[in-house]
Formats: structure tokens, C-alpha cells, sequence
């Protein structure tokens, strides 16, 4: 029992090597190859796979199968490979962005010194406290909105609130049971309002002080204030508001100081040379701007006033055309347009490129409004700026797609904006500054 057991149990069959069939005289072609057979003697057991490495390769060290290390495949960079991970590509790009920015940072500070100062800029409004036009303005606003919810309740101005009324007013005959109250943000239920019961101060001014341009009878709600959420947009406020006083004090008004020279004597290649220059730190002043205004001031009076609808920006930097920038970098805005100016002239008859032209030509104005007024002075640059945008969306459209149009896009915004900023500030220093001495 014991020979049978020890025969059959592990009993071994040894076979003569046979030589590769590449060819080769190495180890694998030397060695014997043992198999195990089993209790009966007649099924060897199968052999064993080749170990796999975590690409799925064959082990290197398992016979013939270490010949094997190509396979049919396109390089990353080509686009039929599939292969979209460039993160690495992009963090070296944050990395020469920052080192480049560095260099010019540390030659800023050698050569001007420290000039970071926020208490100037407190200074500035408690110099003159009667002199505040803004604080003013938004003070008799008040008159016109309380004169047009009075001219409202009284069966009839503010356009919106104006034009939503008006709809409901025409409507209030065919209307039919206000549905329930949506959701918004893990939602609360809205008891709907109807007209004429929204015609109250307390609707208006929530209409008012809502981060929206455009009147609703029932607005989405949250169901609650987020304190965490609204902690973080705070800070972010106060951070970046420093941070742009900054970067102000510090980049751009030594960079503007130094262009007046060049503007004077006509030196194009230095004008050039100052525009170039002043182009990074006014397009990253921007671009804080942009997240501080739409993202962090938005979102924290919206939170406080638990306003449900958060959609004040789209993929604007994604944009591919100069149209789809101006349609998503400013949604508050673009809703406003779209609503109370694009489509009633439709309405009335008129083509898309005249209502198209018709909202350029309106945002023209009022950009050129929000930069003479405080200046003092009426130059045209902003409004020149803005019509300019119909042309150049023909070319961009026309001329550029894909990627390029994103680029193109970008261009315009880095290199426009600090245009526009030296023309102004060159005629302010001559209207102010030239002037008052050629007089003396």
C-alpha cells in the first residue's frame, strides 16, 4: 500500500528537452520540464500561465514568452491613441507661469519697493464723504423704484418688474392654477404667488436686492441659510478684494505711470512694449475680479437671501467664438438682454442681426456710461471697444475653429482690455495734469 500510494500518488514522468522553436540554445532550451501527473496517470495538468506585470505584459523571465514586448499601438500625442491626461502637461505650465511671474515680481519690488497701502484706498472715501456719487445714486434709485410699484399697484420704471406685471396683467384671464413649488438646493416647498398679491414692498425689494436682473413672481428659494457655505464666500470676498488693491498698487499703477512718457513723444515700439507689459497683470486682476464678483459677492447675497438659482456664469473660458463668450460670461446680464431687448424685437419684426447689433449697440453704451461718468470725461474708447466685438465675431467665427477660436478669444481678452485702459488713462493725465500746467 505504502509503494502503491508513493508510485501512484506522485508518480513523475521525465521527458528529454526540445530545442526552441526560435532557434535559441539559451536556459529555457537546457532545462528538462517536469509535469505532474495525476492519480490515474493519464491527464497531465495543464501549464502554468505566464505571470502578467500590472500592464498586462508577460513576466520576463518565463520562457519564450519574454520575446514578446510589442503590440499595435499609436503614440500618446497622436489623436487616434485615445489618451487625454495631461495633467502633467498643465501643472508644467502652471509651474513657468508662476517662475515667469516670479522673476517679474521680484523686479517689480527691486525697483518700485513695497507700495502696497490699503488704508489709501479707505482714505480716498473718507476724504471727501460728500462727494459719493455712488452712495448717492443708489439712495435716490429708491425714489424711482418706490414710484414705479406705486404707478403698479394702481392698475398701471423699472423694466422688468414693469414688463412681468404687464404679462400677468394680460394673462390673469386665462391663467390657470399656479403649479406647486419647486426645489431648489435639497428644496423647500414655495406656496405660489399670484398677481396682484406679489405688488408689495417686500417683493420688490427682495427683487431688488436679489442677484438677478430680471423679475419673477415666484423665484426659486433654498430651503435654508448655509453657514459654512456663506463663511467661505465671505473670506473669499475680503481676501480677494486685498489681493486686487494689491496687485493694483503694486503692478499696474507703476506700469501706467511709466507709459505716459512713450503716449507723449509717440514712441510705438515703448507703446507697444508698456502694453505687452501691463497686458498679464491687468488680465489676472480680471480675472480675480471675475471670480470675486460672480462667484464669491454672488453667491453670498444669494445664500443670505436664499435666492435657489445660482447660474451667474457659464463655460466662458471654453468659449470658441466671441458670441459665445458674451452669451456666458455674464448670465444675470445676457437673461436681462434676451428677455427685455432680443426677443421683443423679434417680436416686432426685426432680424437677428439687427437685434444682435441693437444689444452690442445697448451694452456699448452702458459700459462707456460706467467708465465716463466717473472720470468726468466722455472719450468713447469703451463703447468703441464693445462695437468693435460684432466685426471680430465675424472674423473669429469665419476664420477660427476649434481651439484656435478659444485662443483667438483669449487673445482679445488679454490684449484688448489693457488697450482700452491706456487710452483712458493717457487722456485723463492730459485732461488733467497736461492741461491745468500748458494753462498756467
Amino acid at each position: 500500500m505504502g509503494d502503491r500510494g508513493g508510485a501512484g500518488g506522485s508518480r513523475r514522468r521525465r521527458t528529454g528537452s526540445r530545442p526552441s522553436s526560435q532557434g535559441g540554445g539559451g536556459p529555457a532550451a537546457a532545462e528538462e520540464e517536469v509535469r505532474d501527473v495525476g492519480p490515474g496517470g493519464d491527464a497531465p495538468e495543464p501549464a502554468p500561465a505566464p505571470d502578467k506585470d500590472k500592464n498586462g505584459d508577460s513576466d520576463m523571465g518565463s520562457g519564450h514568452w519574454d520575446l514578446r514586448c510589442h503590440r499595435l499601438q499609436d503614440s500618446l500625442f497622436s489623436s487616434d491613441s485615445g489618451f487625454s491626461n495631461y495633467r502633467g502637461i498643465l501643472n508644467w505650465c502652471v509651474v513657468m507661469l508662476i517662475l515667469s511671474n516670479a522673476r517679474l515680481f521680484l523686479e517689480n519690488l527691486i525697483k518700485y519697493g513695497i507700495l502696497v497701502d490699503p488704508i489709501q484706498v479707505v482714505s480716498l472715501f473718507l476724504k471727501d464723504p460728500y462727494s459719493w456719487p455712488a452712495l448717492c445714486l443708489v439712495i435716490v434709485a429708491n425714489v424711482f423704484a418706490v414710484a414705479a410699484f406705486q404707478v403698479e399697484k394702481r392698475l398701471a420704471v423699472l423694466f422688468s418688474y414693469r414688463d412681468v406685471n404687464l404679462w400677468c396683467r394680460e394673462r390673469r384671464a386665462k391663467a390657470k392654477a399656479a403649479p406647486a413649488g419647486k426645489k431648489a438646493n435639497g428644496g423647500a416647498a414655495q406656496h405660489p404667488v399670484s398677481y396682484p398679491d406679489n405688488l408689495t414692498y417686500r417683493d420688490l425689494y427682495y427683487f431688488l436686492f436679489a442677484p438677478t436682473l430680471c423679475y419673477e413672481l415666484n423665484f426659486p428659494r433654498s430651503p435654508r441659510i448655509r453657514k459654512r457655505f456663506l463663511l467661505r464666500r465671505l473670506l473669499e470676498m475680503l481676501f480677494l478684494t486685498q489681493l486686487q488693491v494689491g496687485l493694483i498698487q503694486q503692478w499696474m499703477v507703476p506700469t501706467i505711470q511709466n507709459s505716459m512718457k512713450p503716449f507723449k513723444d509717440m514712441d510705438y515700439s515703448r507703446i507697444i512694449e508698456r502694453l505687452l507689459k501691463l497686458a498679464v497683470p491687468n488680465h489676472l486682476i480680471w480675472l480675480i475680479f471675475f471670480y470675486w464678483f460672480f462667484h464669491s459677492c454672488m453667491n453670498a447675497v444669494a445664500e443670505l437671501m436664499q435666492f435657489g438659482d445660482r447660474e451667474f456664469y457659464r463655460d466662458w473660458w471654453n468659449s470658441e467664438s466671441v458670441t459665445y463668450f458674451w452669451q456666458n460670461w455674464n448670465i444675470p446680464v445676457h437673461k436681462w438682454c434676451l428677455r427685455h431687448f432680443y426677443k421683443p424685437m423679434l417680436r416686432r419684426g426685426s432680424s437677428k442681426w439687427v437685434a444682435r447689433t441693437g444689444v452690442f449697440f445697448a451694452s456699448a453704451f452702458f459700459h462707456e456710461y460706467l467708465v465716463s461718468v466717473p472720470l468726468h470725461m466722455f472719450r468713447l474708447w469703451a463703447f468703441t471697444g464693445m462695437m468693435a466685438q460684432i466685426p471680430l465675431a465675424w472674423i473669429v467665427s469665419r476664420f477660427f475653429q476649434g481651439n484656435y477660436g478659444n485662443a483667438a478669444v483669449w487673445l482679445t481678452l488679454i490684449i484688448g482690455q489693457p488697450v482700452a485702459v491706456l487710452m483712458y488713462v493717457h487722456d485723463y493725465y492730459v485732461l488733467n495734469y497736461e492741461a491745468p500746467v500748458a494753462g498756467a
